[in-house]
């Protein structure tokens, strides 16, 4: 091709792209202006740059590390007579968000109908699982397999992993008293992380994964994964560009496969040694590897030789195994680190559940565990432990939800429909839990609103609290989430004084710009998965009183 041919190709196609780009645009944009018109909630909107300037204006206010989902309780707050359902206009960095601030909709959305996951969900799991887990799957699939998981999560289950669980806690005990011992500064995550990947381990393979002390190969792996993983929701893009993330998340997929594909074999071996021996009673018998394996017998021919797990069930169930030990470990770690940083700044509170366990559990802390797996059921009757676990959840929730809008479905809300289609519906839970529509004084922890009764003002709307969501697809984990923390509480909260520490380590590390959300030194970031700002810094100290 001669130059000048070349010359008109390049500028054929930056026409055409120009053109496609200016097309999609305006029909974008003038999709939300009608929606506008309709008399339908949104901040205020530009007709060329939608709600993208508005959005770096708020984002601006923020620390750079605070986690992007803040945005809507930022937008709640500044526009306080904007409706609790409102439009958020992206184009061309994401599709309408329909955010959701309202249990009734929320109840339209993830009950009534219970919309599939939305896009930015699926992409985030697939490098993990290639979405074959019950966190992105969907239909009769993930029916089949949430039912088949169901027992493993069962509250009846989970207190027999009772004493289990404690030898867990009682190692997380001795590290926090090793911290305290040398008065350092430590990330409390890191310490919290590696109690609840220990006991996951129980749930999942029958088998604590080596997480406090060392790392094992799959929670060396796990933990580089999660760097890798970042979120749509995350504002800083790079992360998506840079060429060596694909390369890390293979390495690191394939060193979790291998310790996994290892476990499944053992169990596998150990499964048919007990299928000789029906009236072994084997503690494996409702993990998560077990329940997999019984599916997988089940539909095995009768006539099958099963020496060996077919490998296309087996990488079935690694990412199964992958999804969930993700799912099931930053959820109560982090809201384990904000109840200690809560605890610390309110004495009353601290004292107040000190003395329930003492109550429950006697005043000989030496005695605890062993009360406790003599009586696990004495865990039912910590009730102002639980109000303090729902109000840290509630200021601190560890997600929201986003779904899929579909066409012909809208959301009621005051009298108004707000159409779905072409939008990703998010339930910012974040915004909900510290609405004053929906809280009073939402901003502040009372754990008594918890406590008491139906004509108080402070007694919680139903529907407002959803840290686990609801529906059909509510977490699965949260009885065992709601047990760690109990567990971790009992064993530690009267032994050890804890202390956050976010100025030491500003100053140390010579942090600048905002540092607070909401004036709290204490909030979220974005880093793979949710987490505590900065690991939570913390120094700890044996309790004096």
């Amino acid at each position: 091709m001669t130059k000048d041919q070349i010359s008109y190709v390049v500028m054929t196609v930056v026409i055409a792209m120009v053109t496609s780009f200016l097309t999609n645009l305006h029909k974008a944009r003038r999709r939300i202006i009608r929606l506008k018109k309709q008399g339908l909630f949104m901040p205020p909107h530009n007709p060329l740059f939608g709600h993208l300037l508005l959005v770096y204006s708020v984002l601006s206010k923020l620390p750079s590390d605070a986690h992007p989902l803040y945005l809507a309780d930022q937008l709640r707050r500044k526009y306080p007579d904007m409706g609790p359902v409102f439009y958020v206009d992206l184009w061309p960095f994401h599709s309408p968000i329909l955010f959701v601030n309202s249990p009734t909709a929320a109840y339209q959305l993830l009950q009534e109908h219970s919309l599939p996951k939305a896009d930015p969900v699926r992409k985030f799991m697939y490098p993990l699982t290639k979405n074959n887990d019950i966190v992105s799957m969907e239909g009769s699939t993930w029916k089949e397999w949430r039912s088949i998981f169901n027992p493993a999560f069962s509250a009846s289950h989970l207190i027999t992993l009772v004493p289990l669980m404690l030898e867990a806690v009682s190692t997380y005990r001795k590290v926090l008293a090793e911290h305290a011992e040398s008065n350092d500064m430590f990330s409390l995550e890191d310490v919290a992380i590696g109690l609840t990947l220990t006991i996951i381990g129980i749930v999942t393979l029958g088998t604590p994964l080596n997480a406090q002390r060392s790392d094992d190969e799959f929670v060396s792996a796990l933990r580089e994964t999660l760097g890798w993983l970042p979120s749509e929701s995350q504002a800083n893009p790079l992360p998506y560009i840079n060429p060596i993330r694909p390369l890390a998340q293979r390495y690191y997929n394939r060193r979790m496969d291998r310790y996994l594909s290892r476990e499944l074999d053992h169990c596998f071996a150990l499964y048919r040694q007990a299928e000789n021996r029906p009236s072994t009673k084997d503690r494996k018998q409702n993990t998560i590897v077990s329940l997999a394996l019984d599916r997988y017998v089940q539909k095995s021919a009768a006539s099958e030789t099963r020496d060996q797990l077919d490998e296309a069930f087996k990488d079935f169930a690694i990412c199964q195994l992958k999804g969930i030990i993700l799912a099931g470990h930053g959820t109560t770690a982090n809201t384990l680190c904000f109840i200690y940083h809560l605890l610390s700044s309110n004495p009353a509170t601290l004292r107040r559940i000190r003395e329930e366990h003492d109550t429950i559990f006697g005043v000989d802390l030496e005695q605890t565990a062993s009360v406790m797996i003599r009586e696990p059921h004495l865990l039912n009757q910590l009730s102002y432990t639980l109000a303090v676990i729902k109000e840290t959840l509630r200021l601190y929730p560890a997600d929201s939800s986003a779904r899929r809008g579909e066409p012909g479905l809208s959301l009621s809300q005051d009298g108004q429909q707000y159409p779905t289609e072409g939008c990703d519906v998010w339930t910012l839970i974040q915004a909900i839990h510290r609405d004053a529509r929906y809280w009073p004084q939402g901003d502040t922890f009372i754990p008594e609103r918890w406590l008491c009764s139906k004509d108080d003002p402070m007694y919680p709307i139903k529907g407002a609290w959803r840290p686990f969501e609801f529906g059909p697809r509510n977490c699965i984990g949260q009885e065992l989430s709601l047990l760690e923390m109990k567990l971790a509480l009992v064993m530690t909260i009267r032994r050890f004084d804890f202390s956050s520490s976010f100025d030491e380590r500003d100053q140390k590390h010579g942090k600048k710009g905002l540092k607070t959300v909401n004036g709290e030194a204490a909030y979220t970031i974005l880093c793979g998965t949710n987490r505590p700002r900065d690991g939570m810094p913390c120094r700890v100290s044996f309790a004096t009183g």
